[in-house]
């Protein structure tokens, strides 16, 4: 419900040339007319600062401010007097993390800024470049554009972070008339006020943001104590607040713009820009012409100054008589003392065909009335001595501040190396813990290994003394195979002998038979007897026969049997050999188990003394490393 009050107050839809046309056109013509001349954008972030001040920069519909100035100033300059000769040189720089970087040469970081010799501030050392039309300006802007610090927050995806400060400075030539005016237009686009709860910064992004907070507070300072005509005005509280000394508060045509988000969910930061712009305009500016005077125009100056100067020593020289009239108790008549105004009017006579530029006021008339040339010399020279020390205390202050910046980075290495080296540490601290483990681990598997292998052995041992008693085995069952076999063979040769006896007795008992049954026919017939009858004789052989066959079956039996018990002797060597290859097939896995084993026991016994030397190459890197930590902390 709180009025505030501004100039004009532009909706949302309203376009980008009626902003131009209403805020900055008139800014142009002062610039070409020698007067100075800012314009800058404030609000929070996602505001539309940078919208407003540089737009879409090579749309013509969305073109911002600066863009729009650039081609005024020049068709400006195309349209005036043909015996003017302009020169026009744009800088573009920004202050991020308060340094002043600038955009168009990278390579300088942290510029300072000095005091010309009207006590104007100014950026030392920036770059600064001719221009002869509107598109070598856009591609300067282009350029250091493409160099201007950005981030993407949750309020903004293209948020500036930092200001960015444009400028075109002009100067301008009569070449008939030698009268020489230059003006100067800062473009300033500042990054916004951020709540970090809001915007989500963190790290580096979270930095900007304090430096940003910090600078724009310091402007707003600034501000309230011009507002509040303060007798102090912190401009050197920060970098932007110094350069732009000239515009508030100097001799500078100024335009803010103030810009406000429609959203209630800023409304706290839409008040705090409203009041900051109430303030602002409550602020006055004291401006005049940017003017070199020519050799006459100094010496009608040096004539009318002289001039000045008698008129204030006759009224030092009236003011004293009339003093010591009164010290001497007379009476002055009203017609005899000193008419101030008189006096004034006739002092301070202008000439108004002459415009300077306006030095800070050092006295007042009064108190410089009662000075000599000599003093007034000496306060002169005292004060430019002041300022040289003034200068060189800043000039001292800017190296302080890059030393200390350098420390800092260097104390921010070394905290970073510090970093590394504790997480190298404890990396190394990891992998001796894993070396360790692994150590352990190796320990209780050779453990394993030594315990299998003494089983191993134990079984070997078992396997060979089994395999002896088998080989014994075996030995006592060839050689009662042999004996079998020899016996056998003598059985055979029994046999064969007593078949061959046998048939030697039946051939003889058969030759005998036939001789005996043909005596026996001869005798039958001789007796005439045909029934031949067999003899007794015949049972007796038949007995025999039966003896011998009785005893061959036998021998038949005993054969078959030692035949059955030679198998069965076969077969169970052929088991005992089967038996014994198998035992030597284990016996020889075995073996090969016991030589992976004694190798892999050699291996891991290497393994192991590696394990220890890197172990104390490890413990020694970390001694080393904990004396280098002691010598890092003692720095």
């Amino acid at each position: 419900s709180k009025p505030y009050i501004f100039d004009r107050v532009f909706q949302s839809n309203t376009s980008q040339e009626q902003v131009y046309n209403d805020c900055a056109k008139k800014i142009v013509k002062d610039v070409l007319e020698g007067y100075n001349g800012t314009i800058f954008a404030y609000g929070q972030t996602s505001s539309g600062k940078t919208h407003t001040m540089e737009g879409k920069l090579h749309d013509p519909d969305g073109m911002g401010i600066i863009p729009r100035i650039v081609q005024d100033i020049f068709n400006y300059i195309y349209s005036m007097d043909e015996n003017l000769e302009f020169h026009i040189k744009v800088s573009y720089f920004e202050i991020y993390l308060d340094k002043i970087r600038d955009l168009l040469d990278v390579s300088k970081t942290n510029l300072s800024v000095h005091e010309d010799k009207n006590r104007v501030p100014y950026v030392k050392g920036c770059t600064e470049r001719f221009v002869c039309s509107p598109e070598e300006v856009m591609d300067t802007i282009d350029e250091g554009k493409s160099n201007r610090h950005v981030a993407v927050t949750n309020m903004n995806e293209h948020s500036s972070r930092s200001h960015s400060i444009f400028l075109i400075n002009v100067k301008q030539e009569n070449t008939q008339t030698e009268q020489k005016l230059s003006g100067k237009l800062y473009l300033v686009d500042l990054a916004g006020s951020e709540k970090v709860s809001k915007t989500g910064a963190e790290g580096a992004v979270l930095d900007e943001a304090k430096n940003i907070n910090k600078s724009l507070s310091a402007l707003g300072n600034v501000i309230s104590a011009l507002a509040e005509s303060s007798t102090y005005v912190p401009y050197r509280d920060s970098k932007m607040t110094r350069i732009l000394q000239d515009s508030l508060g100097g001799n500078c045509r100024t335009t803010i713009v103030i810009c406000c988000s429609p959203s209630s969910y800023n409304e706290s930061e839409t008040k705090s820009t409203l009041l900051f712009g109430q303030r602002a305009k409550t602020i006055k500016n004291t401006v005049c012409v940017n003017v070199e005077l020519t050799a006459e125009q100094w010496k009608k100056k040096y004539e009318k100054e002289k001039e000045k100067n008698k008129t204030l020593r006759n009224t030092i020289q009236w003011l004293e008589n009339e003093l010591n009239r009164w010290r001497n108790g007379e009476t002055v008549p009203v017609d005899e003392q000193f008419d101030k105004e008189k006096a004034n009017l006739e002092a301070f006579t202008v000439d108004k065909d002459i415009t300077v530029i306006n030095d800070k006021p050092a006295a007042t008339i009064g108190v410089t009335g009662n000075f000599t040339d000599t003093e007034r010399r000496k306060c002169e020279e005292e004060i430019a001595k002041l300022y040289k020390q003034l200068d060189d205390k800043d000039e001292e202050i800017n190296q302080q501040s890059q030393l200390v910046e350098k420390l800092k980075t260097q104390m921010l290495d070394q905290e970073e190396l510090l970093a590394s080296t504790r997480r190298d540490q404890d990396n190394l601290q990891a992998e001796l813990n894993r070396l360790q483990a692994e150590n352990d681990a190796s320990k209780e598997e050779v453990k394993e290994v030594l315990q299998a292998l003494e089983e191993l052995a134990v079984n070997y041992d078992q396997k060979s003394q089994e395999v002896e008693d088998k080989a014994k085995e075996y030995e006592l069952l060839s050689d009662e195979l042999n004996q079998k076999s020899v016996t056998l063979a003598s059985i055979d040769a029994e046999l064969q002998k007593l078949k061959e006896m046998t048939n030697h007795q039946k051939k003889r008992a058969t030759e005998m038979m036939a001789s005996l049954l043909k005596d026996l026919a001869e005798i039958g017939i001789a007796v005439g007897n045909n029934d031949v009858k067999q003899p007794e004789g015949t049972g007796m052989i038949d007995e025999e026969f039966t003896v011998a066959r009785l005893y061959i079956s036998k021998m038949k039996s005993e054969v078959k049997t030692m035949v059955k018990r030679c198998k069965q002797l076969e077969g169970t060597q052929a088991e005992s050999n089967k038996k014994m290859e198998e035992n030597e097939k284990e016996l020889a896995a075995c073996q090969l188990r016991i030589s992976q084993h004694e190798a892999k026991i050699k291996s891991l016994t290497e393994y192991l003394q590696n394990v220890e030397q890197k172990k104390r190459q490890l413990e020694e890197s970390v001694d080393s490393l904990n004396e280098e930590l002691v010598q890092l902390r003692a720095q």
